[in-house]
C-alpha cells in the first residue's frame, strides 16, 4: 500500500506518479515529474520576467496578493475539498489552518511590505562624514520546496514573502500533495500575476535536486532533517543561500502552579492536531510530579472524547502517508517494549480502512525510548514525571532538536524565564502551536531543527540582499587615510587611537 506510487508513463524518460486518498485509499489522479531540463527552463523564464516584477514596487505587487485573497475566499470550498482529499484532515482543521491562515499571510505582507522593505538611514558611529543607507534589494529567482502536512499554507507563506520582496518564485510542492500545490498556480493565475513570475513544478526528490542545481538565488526548504541536510549540502556547494525549516521534538513543561484544565486541553490539541503531523506539535510532556496524576487523568479523559474520522465534524483525521504511520507504530512499540504503558489508543483505528492511528497517551516513558528522542510526527503524547521545573528544563534541552516548546504556569514572569532557558527557536507560555500563525513572529529552529528564520520582518527581509550604501556628506579633495602615507600621518593616527579608544571621553563619543 502506497500513498504516492510510481506508475508507467507514456514517455519512457518521465517519472509518473499516482496519488491516493489516505482515508479511502482510492486514487486521486496522476502527474508527471518534471525533468531537469524543464526545471532549468522554468528558471530561465523566471529570470527574464523578475526585473519587471521588482520594478513594480511593493504597493503594486501587494495589489496582486490582495486580489488573490478575494479569489481564495470565492473558491474556499473547492480548495478545501482538494486539501482534505489529499491529506485526510478534518474539514474544520483544513479551513482554519490552510484557508484562513493563507488569507492572513497574503494580507499581512501585502499591507506591510512597503514599510518593512523601505530604505533605512542609519548613523555611522565613527565616520561621521558618511551617511549609511540600507536598501533591501530582491535576490532574483527563489526556489521553494514544501512538505505535505500543510500543503497549501506552507507553500503560500514563503511564496507570498518572496513575491512581495520582488523575486520571481518557483515552487516544488511535495509529490505526496501535488494537487494542493497546484492550487497556488490557479490562485495566482486568477489574480492576474504576470506570466513566469510564479511557477509550480510537480515532481519528486530528483525534481527538487534539479531546482537546487538550476542557478536560483535562494532555496527555501521546509521538511525533514534528513532531506534538509541534502538541500543544505547542495546549496553550500553552489554557494546559494538557503532557509531550512526542519523537524522538531517539541517539549511541554507543566509547572506545579499550572492551570491544569487549560494545560490538559492544550496538551491534547498540541499533540493531536492534524493527527500530530505538525513540526510544532507537542511531542513530549514533562510534568512536575505533585500535579502529574491529576494532569494525566485530565489528558486521558479529554483524549477519550476525541472523534476520529474524515471530513465533517471530526477532531482527528488520518495520517497522510503509510511510511509515517509505520514510524508512529514503531515508536509506540519500542516504548511499550521498554516499559511504557498505554493509557489511550496505541493502535491503528479498526473502525477505518484508511491510514488512521488512534490518539495515544503513554506514561512511564524514559529518554531511552525513541518516542522521547526521535520525531514521531503522529498522534502520540508521551508524559514523563519530573521532580521539579529544573529537571523538566534539563530534560527539555536533552534533545538534538530545538524548534518550538511550551510552558504552563500561572506565574507569567516565571514562564518567560523558563522559556528563555529552553533551547528552542520559539516558546509559547500557556498556549501551544501558535508561533507560526503569529505572522509578526520570526520562526526558525536551533540545533537540528533548521537554519535561518521565516515570517515577520526577518522573514520578509531574508528574501532580499541588504545592500549597504555609504554616501560622503561633505566632499573634499581627499580622505585622511588616502595617499600619500607619511610619518606625520601615522603620528596623527596614533594620537587619534589613544583618544578615541584610550580615554573615557573618546569611548563615549565613539
Amino acid at each position: 500500500m502506497a500513498w504516492v506510487e510510481a506508475v508507467s508513463s507514456d514517455e519512457p524518460e518521465r517519472r509518473r506518479y499516482r496519488l491516493k486518498n489516505p482515508v479511502t485509499l482510492e486514487p486521486l489522479g496522476e502527474f508527471d515529474a518534471q525533468t531537469g531540463a524543464e526545471v532549468r527552463a522554468a528558471v530561465e523564464r523566471a529570470r527574464k520576467v523578475q526585473p519587471a516584477w521588482a520594478e513594480l514596487g511593493s504597493d503594486d505587487r501587494g495589489r496582486y496578493l490582495a486580489r488573490a485573497v478575494q479569489h481564495l475566499i470565492a473558491r474556499q470550498d473547492e480548495f478545501v475539498q482538494v486539501i482534505v482529499a489529499e491529506t485526510g484532515k478534518p474539514t474544520v482543521e483544513a479551513f482554519a489552518s490552510e484557508i484562513m491562515g493563507s488569507c492572513d499571510v497574503l494580507t499581512f505582507y501585502a499591507k506591510r511590505a512597503r514599510r518593512i522593505l523601505a530604505d533605512r538611514t542609519l548613523p555611522v558611529h565613527l565616520m561621521r562624514n558618511k551617511k549609511l543607507r540600507i536598501s533591501y534589494r530582491p535576490l532574483g529567482v527563489v526556489g521553494i520546496i514544501t512538505p505535505w502536512n500543510f500543503p497549501f499554507l506552507l507553500s503560500l507563506n514563503p511564496t507570498a514573502q518572496a513575491l512581495m520582496a520582488g523575486n520571481a518564485v518557483i515552487l516544488k510542492p511535495s509529490e505526496v500533495t501535488a494537487f494542493s500545490g497546484r492550487l497556488l498556480e490557479e490562485l495566482f493565475e486568477a489574480a492576474g500575476l504576470p506570466e513566469g513570475v510564479f511557477q509550480v513544478l510537480l515532481g519528486d526528490g530528483e525534481t527538487g535536486r534539479a531546482l537546487c542545481d538550476a542557478g536560483v538565488d535562494k532555496i527555501s526548504f521546509t521538511g525533514s532533517v534528513a532531506t534538509g541536510r541534502k538541500v543544505g549540502e547542495l546549496c553550500g556547494r553552489n554557494l546559494v543561500p538557503c532557509t531550512l525549516e526542519l523537524g522538531g521534538k517539541d517539549p511541554m513543561i507543566v509547572c506545579s502552579d499550572a492551570d491544569l484544565e487549560r494545560a490538559a486541553n492544550g496538551a491534547v490539541f498540541g499533540a493531536f492536531s492534524n493527527a500530530g503531523q505538525v513540526c510544532i506539535s507537542t511531542e513530549r510532556v514533562y510534568v512536575v510530579e505533585e500535579v502529574a496524576d491529576e494532569f494525566t487523568r485530565k489528558v486521558v479523559e479529554k483524549t477519550a472524547a476525541l472523534r476520529q474520522g474524515a471530513g465533517g465534524e471530526f477532531d482527528v483525521g488520518a495520517m497522510i502517508t503509510p511510511s509515517q504511520l509505520e514510524i508512529v507504530e514503531r515508536h509506540v512499540r519500542d516504548a511499550v517494549t521498554k516499559g511504557a504503558r498505554v493509557l489511550a489508543g496505541g493502535r491503528r483505528n479498526p473502525a477505518w480502512q484508511g491510514l488512521f492511528f488512534e490518539p495515544t497517551v503513554l506514561v512511564d516513558v524514559t529518554h531511552e525510548m525513541d518516542v522521547m528522542r526521535e520525531e514521531t510526527f503522529g498522534p502520540v503524547l508521551p508524559i514523563m514525571r519530573v521532580r521539579d521545573e529544573q529537571e523538566a528544563l534539563l530534560r527539555a534541552n536533552d534533545s538534538r532538536y530545538g524548534l518550538n516548546a511550551n510552558v504552563w504556569t500561572r506565574d507569567k514572569r516565571k514562564g518567560v524565564e523558563l522559556a528563555k532557558a529552553i533551547e528552542a527557536g520559539a516558546v509559547v507560555v500557556n498556549d501551544c502551536m501558535v508561533t507560526y500563525g503569529v505572522t509578526e513572529a520570526p520562526f526558525g529552529g536551533r540545533k537540528d531543527s533548521g537554519i535561518g528564520q521565516v515570517n515577520g520582518e526577518v522573514g520578509l527581509r531574508s528574501y532580499c540582499h541588504a545592500q549597504a550604501i555609504l554616501v560622503d556628506r561633505f566632499g573634499g579633495k581627499a580622505e585622511p587615510s588616502w595617499y600619500p602615507h607619511t610619518g606625520r600621518k601615522l603620528g596623527r593616527m596614533k594620537r587619534l587611537l589613544r583618544f578615541v579608544w584610550g580615554t573615557p571621553l573618546g569611548r563615549l563619543l565613539s
